[in-house]
């Protein structure tokens, strides 16, 4: 407990509660710093202990009995230092297998948690998607959860694959960033609903999750409203979802359909995105986007009804139950029993 202020030192001199601001900000920068060289530090301590495990056996033709050697050895010569258990050295040395080259180590990986880094190794397979969802966590600073949602829906395959007229509709600087916002299939799994589930109750149900509805739309989507009153000619119309993305800088109209895209859907969102270009877009916005999700859709018929769409419209399929396939168990220890024999995994 801290002592009480002398008398003297109640009232601070001017300009000391702005250098005080200012004091702390570079102090917890000075140990955000720290960490960050810390546990790139120990990352780098782990991928050389892999690769000497890895050369060792190539060289001397040892078995695996020696990782449970070199485990015991080093529990002993550093009993107060953990991570040496028999599972992590086999995660160090898979790690060093996946990254031979030790530049890349020092780019993405090695920046992240190591804990992240048992995520890459166990879920994928493959070092490109482990770099691409690698330099994704940095970017948008995921959690290991995060992580490892994203990547068991295989977010990044799935992000750009929306049937669009992006290309025709919207300016070259802004289609190909407009593209990439959009995926397809989007999975609506966290709503428990059933396949048979009517528009209506999945747009209640989305807006009432509105936060994982967020997360599956992806970084950028600021939530503006759900049924939002447009009133035409006297006439009133009710919008299902209206979005504003940050990053696009213009209004998004996202339509549901319970059933298979049909052309005159697009034909119905391109009404809306007029309307919303004229009543509610500013000067400094860019072009209304619309997103129409539905059950199904035959991309032939798709491509057609967008095609002859002079407003910018993307069609995806949603999902309200998980289908995709699960990715296959690798032969290393899992996650959970690392974290059992470790049990000093950071928290993130």
């Amino acid at each position: 407990m801290s002592e009480p202020l002398p008398v003297s030192l109640t009232q601070p001199p001017t300009g000391y509660a702005e250098w005080l601001s200012e004091l702390k900000a570079r102090i917890a920068s000075a140990q955000q710093r720290s960490a960050l060289a810390v546990n790139r530090e120990l990352v780098s301590l782990y991928w050389q202990i892999g690769r000497d495990i890895l050369a060792r056996q190539a060289a001397q033709g040892w078995g695996a009995k020696v990782i449970e050697r070199l485990s015991h050895d080093l529990r002993t010569a550093f009993p107060h230092i953990k991570g040496f258990s028999r599972a992590n050295l086999l995660y160090m040395r898979a790690f060093a297998e996946a990254w031979p080259d030790a530049e890349l180590v020092q780019q993405a990986v090695g920046h992240l948690p190591w804990g992240h880094n048992l995520v890459l190794l166990a879920k994928l397979k493959d070092n490109a998607h482990r770099l691409a969802y690698a330099r994704r966590a940095l970017e948008q600073g995921w959690s290991r959860n995060a992580l490892t949602h994203h990547i068991e829906s295989k977010l990044l395959e799935r992000e750009g694959q929306a049937q669009t007229n992006f290309a025709v509709n919207l300016p070259a600087q802004g289609s190909d960033l407009a593209q990439a916002a959009l995926k397809d299939p989007y999975l609506f799994d966290f709503l428990e609903l059933a396949a048979e589930a009517q528009e209506r109750d999945i747009e209640v149900a989305l807006v009432s999750h509105i936060s994982r509805f967020l997360l599956e739309l992806g970084a950028g989507f600021a939530f503006v409203g759900r049924q939002v009153h447009i009133e035409v000619g006297g006439d009133d119309f009710f919008i299902d979802l209206l979005f504003y993305h940050l990053k696009l800088h213009c209004y998004v109209v996202v339509e549901l359909k319970a059933g298979a895209f049909k052309p005159e859907h697009a034909g119905q969102l391109g009404f809306y995105l007029t309307a919303v270009d004229a009543q509610v877009k500013t000067p400094e916005d860019g072009p209304t986007i619309g997103l129409l999700l539905c059950k199904s859709k035959n991309r032939v018929v798709a491509e057609y009804a967008l095609r002859d769409s002079h407003k910018p419209i993307g069609a995806a399929e949603y999902q309200l139950i998980a289908s995709l396939p699960a990715e296959l168990q690798t032969s290393l220890p899992s996650i959970e029993q690392i974290e059992r024999e470790l049990r000093d995994l950071p928290d993130d």
